[in-house]
């Protein structure tokens, strides 16, 4: 499976705690914990002894303890002890797989495939992942406005790339945010231009759209410049300006983690210049947004996003069918169909 090859965000970083944290990725069923000390550990949920799960144990020092028969595993996945046999060193054979992972952009990423011997924690180096290729490293976010907000995580009912087509499409304002970031008098989508980077992914440089509440701090409608980027597969990035004079510049994320075929974790970020408006005012905007966009998406089917037709196309989803085109050639084949 060629998503083996990319980071995926699993978590916030503020959210891994005393407690260990089920998780799902790419279908499977995964525990993050953190040691006593700070050492952060990715392994299966699953206990090599009877299978249960393990998110549903305790951390004990430098330890996560099965709920069912206590057997203990250290960060590296391996068993340290086993209580029903005081003094028997465990074998090898009982440990759990530990997957790689490392903090970036206040989130923590994963790596499927990786053995205990490849993970990488705190490290944003690309390293080999066997037959899957070489590992594609986490996006980079380049000259963002230096306030940051997360909002999320949401869980949503459908595929991770139906969420980044949401976010990619402008054509649906007017209709699911009428009033907010459209207007059903005027639902036109300007001629635009779709350019991509060295590397292939999709860019607009520049959309131009009139939108009655652009932001949290918008009194009136305005003109707004947008700017779109792909940052990876499951991943893209919104810049709005408005064009009055002190408009604030936001910068929006969403990082997508996709859970099983038809399912899929978000979190969106904000990056603005905006350095009045509290941040409880900042988070219920995007809140109501996404409050707006989740049962739409949820509606669709299939799930699964259609890269090989059956979906009609007009000129105005000139993104949607760059976007398609750009998942098509990263060989992903987790969410599509």
């Amino acid at each position: 499976m060629n998503e083996q090859a990319w980071w995926w965000p699993i978590s916030r970083v503020d959210d891994v705690g005393a407690q260990p944290q089920a998780v799902q990725l790419l279908g499977e069923r995964l525990v993050l914990w953190q040691t006593d000390a700070g050492g952060v550990s990715l392994l299966t949920d699953r206990c090599p002894h009877r299978g249960a799960k393990l998110s549903m144990g305790r951390v004990q020092g430098d330890v996560l303890q099965c709920p069912y028969h206590g057997w203990r595993f250290g960060e590296q996945g391996h068993c340290v002890s086993i209580p029903a046999q005081p003094g028997f060193v465990p074998p090898a054979s009982s440990a759990v797989c530990r997957h790689a992972v490392q903090q970036a952009h206040g989130l923590w990423w994963a790596v499927l495939g990786a053995s205990t011997a490849r993970s990488v924690p705190g490290s944003a180096s690309a390293s080999a992942l066997g037959s899957a290729g070489p590992l594609h490293p986490i996006p980079q976010l380049l000259g963002l406005p230096a306030r940051r907000l997360i909002y999320g995580p949401f869980d949503v009912a459908t595929s991770a790339p139906r969420a980044v087509e949401n976010f990619l499409d402008t054509a649906h304002f007017a209709y699911v945010h009428e009033g907010w970031l459209g207007d059903a008098l005027h639902p036109e989508v300007p001629p635009y231009e779709v350019s991509h980077t060295s590397d292939g992914r999709p860019v607009i440089e520049r959309y131009r759209a009139w939108q009655p509440r652009a932001s949290a701090s918008a009194q009136d409608g305005a003109w707004v410049e947008y700017r779109y980027e792909v940052l990876s597969p499951f991943a893209a990035l919104l810049t709005k300006q408005g064009e009055g004079e002190g408009s604030a510049q936001d910068s929006y994320v969403i990082w997508a983690c996709p859970q099983s075929p038809g399912s899929c974790r978000l979190w969106f970020a904000q990056y603005t210049t905006d350095g009045r408006t509290p941040d409880h005012e900042l988070r219920d905007f995007q809140l109501a947004i996404f409050a707006q966009d989740q049962p739409i998406l949820e509606s669709q089917e299939p799930k699964a996003l259609p890269l090989s037709g059956g979906e009609a196309m007009s000129a105005a989803d000139r993104l949607s069918a760059a976007y398609r085109r750009y998942l098509q050639s990263c060989g992903i084949t987790f969410g599509v169909c």
